[in-house]
Order: C-alpha cells, then sequence, then structure tokens
C-alpha cells in the first residue's frame, strides 16, 4: 500500500465544493434498459472538469497509475506499430512511451475537452493522433487493427464489461497484449462508509453515492471469457490523505471521477455533509489527515496466435525464490542465471 498526502489546490473547501455540486445534479432519469452508467453525465462531468484552473492539479492519482502502465509497455520484447489509448483522459501514459517501444499511438476518450488536452508524448519520434470516440463502444476500430491496446483509470465506467472486453479483444492483433489498470471494489470505503452512516442518522435511509467497482477477481475472469491469455492480475492500493472530506470530494469532480449511475441520488442535503464530515473524521482521520483509499486493478491478457508469449515449463527454474537477496548482492550468480534464461529460451525456440 502506498500512502501520499494530496497537493495543494486553491479554493478545495466546503463553499467551492458546493457551488460545484450542480455538475452531479443532471436531469436524466432512470432508463428502461439495465445500464448502471450514465455515459452522457460522465462526459459533461469530464468536460466541464478539463476546464477548471485547479484541474491540472488534481490529477496526481491518475498519473501515478499511468506511469505504472506505461511501465509495464518497457517490459514488452517487441515493437510495437500501432498503439490505442483506451479512455486516455489529459493522457497519463504517452509522455512515458518511447520510440523503441511504440511507433504511433491513437488517444481516444468520450470528451473532447479531454482529448483537445491531452498530452502528447515526450519522445517527439512517436505520433500521436487524438479522437472524440466513446471508450465504452470503440466505433470506428476494424478488427486486427492494434498492436497494443492500453487503457488506465477509465474502464471502472464502462457498461457491459464482457461485451467491452469482448470489442478490445475484437480489435487487437493476434499475438499483442492488452494492458491496463481500473479501480476495484472497495475503492473509496471511508467517503462510503461516511455518508451512509450520516443519511441513517439524519434520513432513516441510505441512497448511492459512490459508485459500484468490479471486484478484483472477477477482472479475470472476464478477460477469459473474451478469449484472452497469459492473463496476469495485479492488486495494489494508494491511500491519499486530505485535509478535510470536502477537499476529497472537490477533487474527485476535478478527476471527472463524480457519481454517475442512473440510480443515484442527485443531491445531498447540506446537514448531511457536515454529519458525514464529522463522521469522518471520527473514524478515520489521523494526524490530522482525512485517508481515502484507491483499490487499483492491473492486467494483462494476451490475444492468443502462434507467436504469442507461453509461461515456462514446470520445474524449468534453476534458482529458488530463498536466494534472491543472495543474486543481486553476487554479480557472478547474476551473470550465471542470466545465461541459464537465455539458454533456456533458445531450447524453448527450437
Amino acid at each position: 500500500m502506498i500512502s501520499r498526502l494530496r497537493p495543494k489546490i486553491a479554493n478545495s473547501n466546503f463553499r467551492r465544493f458546493l457551488s460545484n455540486c450542480h455538475v452531479d445534479a443532471s436531469t436524466s432519469t432512470v432508463p428502461e434498459h439495465n445500464l448502471v452508467f450514465d455515459r452522457e453525465t460522465k462526459r459533461k462531468q469530464r468536460d466541464w472538469a478539463v476546464r477548471q484552473p485547479d484541474f491540472s492539479a488534481a490529477q496526481y492519482l491518475k498519473e501515478e497509475i499511468g506511469w505504472r502502465v506505461a511501465d509495464k509497455v518497457f517490459d514488452l520484447t517487441k515493437f510495437n506499430p500501432l498503439v490505442l489509448d483506451i479512455g486516455c483522459g489529459a493522457g497519463h501514459i504517452t509522455p512515458h512511451l518511447i520510440k523503441e517501444n511504440v511507433g504511433k499511438i491513437i488517444q481516444v476518450d468520450l470528451s473532447g475537452g479531454m482529448t483537445q488536452s491531452s498530452a502528447g508524448c515526450d519522445d517527439t519520434d512517436v505520433i500521436v493522433e487524438r479522437r472524440c470516440v466513446d471508450e465504452e463502444t470503440l466505433d470506428g476500430f476494424h478488427e486486427d487493427q492494434f498492436d497494443l491496446l492500453l487503457t488506465s483509470m477509465s474502464a471502472h465506467w464502462i457498461n457491459q464489461l464482457p461485451q467491452w472486453f469482448k470489442k478490445c479483444h475484437q480489435i487487437l492483433k493476434p499475438d499483442c497484449p492488452f494492458i491496463g489498470s481500473m479501480l476495484a471494489e472497495d475503492t473509496l470505503y471511508e467517503l462510503r462508509c461516511s455518508l451512509q452512516l450520516a443519511e441513517l442518522e439524519r434520513l432513516g435511509g441510505v441512497s448511492s453515492h459512490i459508485s459500484p467497482f468490479v471486484r478484483t477477481q472477477d477482472v479475470g475472469g472476464l478477460l477469459s471469457a473474451a478469449g484472452f491469455d497469459m492473463i496476469t492480475l495485479d492488486s495494489d492500493e494508494i491511500q491519499v490523505g486530505y485535509p478535510n472530506m470536502f477537499a476529497l470530494m472537490y477533487d474527485l469532480q476535478l478527476m471527472g471521477e463524480s457519481h454517475c449511475t442512473y440510480r443515484r441520488n442527485r443531491t445531498i442535503r447540506r446537514d448531511v455533509l457536515m454529519a458525514a464530515e464529522a463522521i469522518y473524521q471520527a473514524m478515520y482521520s489521523k494526524d490530522g489527515k482525512y485517508p481515502a483509499s484507491f483499490k487499483i486493478v492491473s492486467f494483462i491478457g494476451w490475444k492468443p496466435g502462434p507467436n504469442m508469449p507461453k509461461p515456462a515449463k514446470r520445474g524449468s527454474q534453476s534458482v529458488s525464490l530463498k536466494d534472491i537477496g543472495k543474486i543481486v548482492e553476487d554479480p557472478e550468480m547474476m551473470k550465471k542465471m542470466s545465461e541459464s534464461v537465455k539458454k533456456s529460451d533458445k531450447n524453448e525456440e527450437k
């Protein structure tokens, strides 16, 4: 678990938060279909967020996760001529990519404001193309088009994830990977509990103010059902310290991460908010900071093909895990292990 303090952002007080509650107060009605998230409301939230003067300062979480996704690209041994960044936001993956790994990257996002302001690549040899495309439908892309798919902090707003993973599998070339991260179950549980207890006390019941999140173990099943192979899952928790509950809620607005389910409660009474603030402080506050937990699930899945990487055979390892510390400290053992791996790779190729 990583713990860090939220950077100071101007005007992140109670009055500032209340003045922007209209962002979540849409007048959309509950549809007859079984969709969970109101994508039009999400588009409006992102368009509003990117226009705010404090927008860049509130992207600390997305920048961290975007860097982690990009770091996994460096582990790939193959070059990727055409890459798709699904739900690019303000461009948190692209700046970290280099020409040795990527030829061209297409950034797509539901929000036109986000795509227009998305960051390019620090390596000027990498071509960056921006398109305003709903990352849920991925319209305009054809089968076996991309060499690599990337997504960071966007997939948790997708309706019908099974169909979405199948669409991603379809537009990906064989032998190519899909790398991504998304928020998972128990994210913001401190805020959820505080609001629910406050509503129980003041209203005698609870309503939805925090979006539902996928369970970590379900992501692997969804990838497998969509046709991906060689699936790797990783989970982590990032805890950010805030000066108060309202700073957290304001930052969520600036991130474009406000609640957008069709069945959400579109208003929160002021007395409920004040009660939730007191509950949050009493139950979770430490050293004057209000911790907020973000659970991250990261995944890698490969579209099967004749040249897809294969797992090593059981029992083929030449070094015990208990000797890792010794290996790092001993250059000679590192050299022997490297030679052993190369020899094993040659045998696999034969």
